[in-house]
């Protein structure tokens, strides 16, 4: 836990109760289960990573479980594993289930054919993976009966509430069944997540890996450039031109028409690539990512909302041709790479119109120990005098207006000449 910065307690209640102890191999909880050992070492797993460590044990002796850590730490196989476990355990037999191992799995989402989706969900599942709006669509029209569930997973429930879908969130978790079991995953502990945690988990367990303060994944190397605007092509040209030929990069843009001009022009110079954003079909989408996946393109243009929640292994890159809104999209973006124990690099682009993210983005720099180049400093300070500026001239202003409301309440209530009456009105 030391060495790990490994955080683990009762969030909202100081308990008694005992915490699982962490496991340090996967024969400590799986022993039992030869068939999830067998596909562990199969896909060459070595130990377990720190959050599995903990939230194991925790979530086989029934407990709910809040897991917070950075993207690609093995969030999903530490809630993932114990889910299958749970299936197993109940009491239909696993002669009578379809799917591979028994187990069947659908997974619903907008943009795909809610035709099939519906097909799959009323031939019986044991999992659902689901978008919270396609979910409450599917539950409002009597497709899903969520009464009947008894594992859930909020997973990366912060992204899910920066999304504005805390609404169908509630409404859905109102009508599984209270004896369920809870598992929530974040990168981030803000009050939102809180909030929903409080409501609707049970004596939750929360395990904490390193620090408690928005950070980004040690094992990527953080590049910031400062450019201007109109330079941002030809430094990406230059970068495309440098990659190695096993590199795969997604390049992040803040506008959908940008990723479509900047494919298109790559495509037009000759150099193969993808695009995903928001105005394209669930099937192109998923086209990209495949392609991206299989090497078939080693480059992908993609905004913020359409690439949430990409998980490829082997992406060596992440380029930040606009800077994102905010320091927590930088965060999310650069947890693109340097995944599942890999190493990984980011570059960003940096102009003047993004100093106001200058003074957060030293703070994720110094804490992963990166480079903090001088024109960012410099930058931040210049936001911070400017903030400073507006604050003093905001406070003038105040104070001009209380002066000349005081002078107009004197004749107001009889003070100035004219009379009362007149005056007040």
């Amino acid at each position: 836990k030391m060495n790990n910065n490994i955080v683990v307690s009762y969030v909202f209640e100081d308990l008694d109760d005992p915490i699982p102890n962490p496991v340090t191999t996967f024969e400590q909880c799986f022993s039992p289960y030869p068939d999830i050992l067998d596909e562990l070492y199969k896909q060459k797993f070595v130990k377990p990573s720190p959050i599995q460590c903990q939230a194991w044990p925790v979530l086989l002796q029934g407990h709910d479980l809040i897991g917070i850590a950075q993207t690609g730490t093995g969030k999903t196989l530490a809630f993932l594993l114990p889910a299958l476990i749970h299936i197993d355990k109940q009491p239909v037999p696993r002669s009578q289930r379809g799917g591979a191992n028994g187990i069947k799995c659908v997974c619903i989402y907008g943009g795909g054919s809610r035709r099939e989706q519906v097909d799959s969900v009323e031939k019986g599942v044991e999992i659902i993976i689901a978008t919270p709006g396609r979910l409450n669509d599917l539950v409002m029209a009597g497709i899903v009966d969520v009464s009947s569930v008894t594992y859930l997973v909020l997973d990366e429930a912060d992204r899910m509430l920066d999304m504005g879908f805390e609404p169908q969130i509630r409404k859905t978790l109102l009508d599984i069944r209270p004896d369920r079991q809870t598992v929530m995953t974040s990168a981030t502990w803000p009050e939102g997540v809180r909030r929903l945690a409080q409501s609707y988990m049970k004596d939750p367990i929360q395990v904490f890996i390193g620090s408690l303060d928005l950070a980004a994944v040690h094992s990527v190397t953080q590049k910031i450039l400062t450019v201007q605007e109109e330079e941002k092509i030809e430094y990406l040209a230059d970068f495309i031109e440098s990659m190695a030929p096993e590199d795969k990069v997604i390049v992040f843009v803040g506008k959908k028409m940008r990723a479509d001009h900047i494919s298109s022009d790559l495509s037009l110079a000759g150099v193969r690539c993808q695009c995903i954003h928001g105005d394209r079909e669930q099937c192109d989408r998923e086209q990209a990512l495949e392609d991206l996946k299989t090497g078939d393109v080693h480059i992908l243009i993609a905004t913020d909302v359409a690439s949430r929640g990409i998980d490829i292994e082997d992406v060596t890159h992440i380029y930040n041709y606009d800077f994102p809104r905010n320091i927590e999209e930088y965060v999310h973006r650069v947890g693109r790479t340097g995944r599942a124990g890999k190493t990984g690099e980011a570059i960003s682009l940096v102009t003047r119109e993004d100093w106001a993210q200058a003074r957060e983005l030293i703070a994720i720099l110094e804490e992963a120990n990166q480079d903090v180049p001088e024109e960012l400093t410099q930058m931040a300070e210049r936001f911070d005098a400017w903030k400073e500026k507006k604050a003093a001239e905001k406070d003038r202003e105040r104070m001009d207006s209380q002066g000349s409301r005081n002078g107009r309440g004197g004749r107001r209530f009889g003070g100035g000449g004219g009379g009362g009456r007149r005056g007040r009105w």
